[in-house]
């Protein structure tokens, strides 16, 4: 909501705990649901620069009202919800082709062509390596530091600033190659070159109807 022109698809698993019926009527729940939300921001929007514009001395909240403004301009693109059964590799697929199908329409992508530098490549080809390199720990985490000094020791990365590493992370985040949680101040020097990881990882703290597996144990 906080990005301009954002496209977002909604994305409903769990598909094969439902009966055929369910999924279609769920299906519209959470588009209804998803349209009310943003109708309400909009009206949440609305009625908090209207108080700001209607006090008594505005000038002191002009700084507010930018940002409200900036946010009120912020429009979503909200894309048809699409239904997944997670254990069925035909669905996997299915969402895979949807999301390239959206990601190449020029309507909703108008900068989807876009010409990278040769060195963007280059830096993901040896993160890759190192990535598979037998020193690399299963976890894959590694210091945005240390990574630097790695990279720069490839003979045409050699010249390689921490400034435009960190515009390649971005870019390398924003594709799933790696994961930097930049914004979070704890996580911001390193870099997770192993994303699968935080996935098993996860998947270990955060479990489907955990409660009724732990009620079925005697």
């Amino acid at each position: 909501m906080r990005v301009p022109n954002s496209v977002v698809l909604p994305v409903g698993t769990h598909v094969d705990c439902c009966r055929e019926e369910e999924v279609e009527e769920k299906r519209r729940d959470i588009m209804a649901k998803i349209a009310a939300m943003l109708a309400e921001r909009k009206s949440n929007l609305a009625h908090f620069i209207n108080n700001l514009e209607g006090s008594e001395e505005p000038e002191f909240y002009v700084d507010q009202w930018e940002r409200l403004k900036e946010m009120e301009n912020c429009t979503l693109t909200i894309l048809k919800l699409v239904a997944v059964n997670c254990t069925d590799h035909h669905d996997i697929k299915k969402l895979e082709d949807t999301i390239l199908e959206h990601v190449k329409n020029e309507e909703l992508f108008p900068e989807v062509v876009r010409v990278l530098p040769p060195v963007y490549r280059q830096v993901e080809v040896a993160i890759v390596d190192i990535a598979q390199s037998e020193e690399m720990a299963d976890h894959g985490m590694m210091d945005l530091q240390y990574l630097l000094s790695k990279l720069s020791q490839c003979e045409h990365l050699a010249n390689l600033g921490r400034e435009l590493l960190q515009d390649i992370l971005r870019y390398l985040h924003r594709i799933g190659l790696v994961v930097w949680y930049e914004e979070i101040k704890h996580l911001e020097s390193t870099v997770f070159l192993q994303p699968t990881f935080l996935i098993t990882m996860f998947k270990l703290l955060v479990r489907y109807r955990l409660v009724q597996q732990l009620e079925s144990i005697s």
